[in-house]
């Protein structure tokens, strides 16, 4: 075993996989193909279910296990109406992990995934929360900086890094945004990180089925290009995203206006707004994604595009992280 395999040990043991890298869930992007390559590469995927109902992601699970005997995750969001439904597909389908994102889950939550047998992973925008969510049992947790494509907090890989990741090594955690080099993964681990999630540069990789023109955009972009929109009322708070800017920017501020003036009508109710700007994001990202359309479509886009030039195979990409990380470990 090399030794960038003995740091991900404890994190590979947890994900079942190979190694320690997890494949972020992307809506549109991280689909059977897509999830069931990275998981035949050794890279722990995870579909997203996204807006989905209980048929569709039905579907979307007996396409990746037809293609994988290997573990794979579901992302599913805490703030989606059918979201008792889509636990009981994932858990009927014996799904090893769940990763609950877009809101904080309950424990009732919680205890009911544990109920199918399935391990629950989620996200942590702050240390007291992450001391909350492993009290009420979830068996990992993933630190996503702002750097990260697609839905994002505030606060940067490296101040979450510091802030969690240092205060609670007891705990598995595994670090997302901006992270690409096998340096700063093996880098991460040294500090006590279980494995890294990667996201844009999977997007971006020959397995993946987005439209050829959306990946040439981001191989065109720089990190500056990958921007969060404003948030136009603190009263009305949305999870940010980070995509790349074109017109669906300026489109997004605009829903953002006329929601919040139907919410300030009493004509949509605070979750519904929400979700109708989610569903907003869902639209937009199908446009780029399945249509090319990367003028209206939405490119969610960690800022590590700044580092990604060309289309490379999963295989190629995880082979070229373990080389880099052995490399730096072996002069240590």
């Amino acid at each position: 075993m090399t030794k960038i395999q003995q740091l991900m040990k404890r994190g590979s043991e947890i994900l079942g996989s190979k190694y320690a890298i997890m494949g972020g869930a992307m809506t549109w992007v991280s689909e059977s193909n897509l999830v069931a390559a990275l998981a035949n590469n050794g890279v722990f995927g995870v579909l997203a279910s996204g807006a989905m109902n209980g048929d569709l992601l039905k579907n979307e699970i007996e396409a990746t296990q037809s293609k994988t005997s290997h573990n794979f995750g579901v992302n599913i969001i805490v703030m989606n109406p059918a979201l008792q439904d889509l636990i009981d597909v994932c858990g009927e389908h014996k799904v090893s992990h769940v990763v609950l994102a877009g809101g904080l889950p309950d424990k009732a939550t919680i205890d009911k995934i544990h109920s199918y047998g399935i391990q629950v992973m989620a996200f942590a925008p702050t240390l007291a929360i992450a001391r909350r969510l492993f009290k009420q049992g979830i068996d990992a947790l993933i630190l996503e900086g702002s750097e990260a494509g697609g839905h994002v907090g505030t606060l940067s890989t490296m101040i979450l890094i510091q802030d969690i990741l240092l205060n609670l090594k007891e705990y598995p955690i595994f670090v997302a945004g901006g992270i690409l080099r096998g340096e700063i993964i093996a880098s991460l681990l040294q500090l006590g990180a279980v494995g890294c999630q990667l996201g844009t540069v999977f997007a971006c990789c020959r397995e993946s089925q987005m439209h050829p023109e959306c990946k040439k955009a981001y191989f065109k972009a720089n990190g500056r290009n990958a921007v969060v929109p404003v948030q136009l009322d603190k009263k009305f708070q949305i999870a940010p995203v980070r995509a790349l800017e074109n017109r669906a920017t300026d489109e997004f501020v605009e829903r953002q206006r006329e929601v919040l003036r139907k919410f300030e009508n009493g004509e949509v109710e605070l979750v519904n707004g929400k979700l109708s700007l989610e569903h907003f994001w869902a639209g937009a990202l199908r446009r780029a994604v399945q249509e090319g359309d990367v003028d209206r479509g939405s490119l969610m886009s960690g800022q590590i595009v700044e580092i990604i030039r060309e289309e490379r195979s999963i295989e190629e990409i995880v082979n070229t992280i373990l080389s880099e990380a052995e490399e730096f470990l072996s002069k240590l």
